[in-house]
């Protein structure tokens, strides 16, 4: 993580942390560290290995509520976004992210623009997540190099880019630090992210 921190703060930018909030207790000093560099944090349960569309409703309820306490206490700003782990949900999921003060959810990977959705009288904004430009899948499960993520990232940026000339778009690079963050793989975003400022 701290590799993916040099080389996001030399570039001048900003992550947004998907967080466990298991984290802020078992790695507090990568949490400092963030918070120094200004990231942003997004609620993603208390952990990976328990998702919420096999909890009960009232277990779903007091992990998206404390996971949003756990991560105000330790950052000092109660997030504003969520991304469930393994991006999945249950019927009440958009309700309990509205009550803990969610403004916006990454989960709904449909579209490269931001969308509003209605939830009752209540909305919540999809912020558009990638699961494919996502290191982890990409590496790991697709047995892709270094490099062709790298132009996958160049590529999917030059496609927004162009578009975005007409109507704003939003590109997600998801990174993992044990992913990326290795030794021979954090070249590959460091020359996706001077490519990409190379634009203007």
């Amino acid at each position: 993580v701290f590799r993916l921190m040099e080389v996001m703060a030399r570039h001048g930018v900003r992550g947004t942390v998907a967080l466990n909030s298991e984290v802020c207790d078992d790695y507090p000093q990568i949490i400092e560290d963030a918070v120094k560099l200004g990231w942003e944090f997004m609620g993603h349960n208390q952990s990976n290995s328990r998702y919420l569309h096999l909890m009960s409703s009232e277990e779903e309820h007091q992990v998206v509520l404390s996971t949003f306490e756990r991560i105000q206490t330790a950052t000092g700003k109660r997030p504003k976004g969520w991304l469930s782990s393994g991006l999945q949900e249950s019927w009440h999921t958009l309700d309990y992210l509205i009550e803990a003060g969610a403004t916006y959810v990454a989960d709904w990977i449909n579209d490269d623009q931001p969308y509003l959705m209605h939830v009752g009288s209540k909305r919540l904004c999809s912020i558009p997540y990638s699961g494919e430009i996502n290191d982890l899948p990409q590496i790991l499960r697709a047995g892709r190099s270094s490099d062709e993520f790298e132009r996958m990232i160049c590529r999917q940026f030059d496609t927004l880019y162009r578009e975005g000339a007409q109507s704003g778009r939003v590109m997600a690079i998801c990174l993992h630090p044990f992913v990326i963050g290795v030794p021979h793989r954090i070249g590959a975003l460091d020359a996706a992210l001077a490519y990409i400022l190379r634009h203007e």
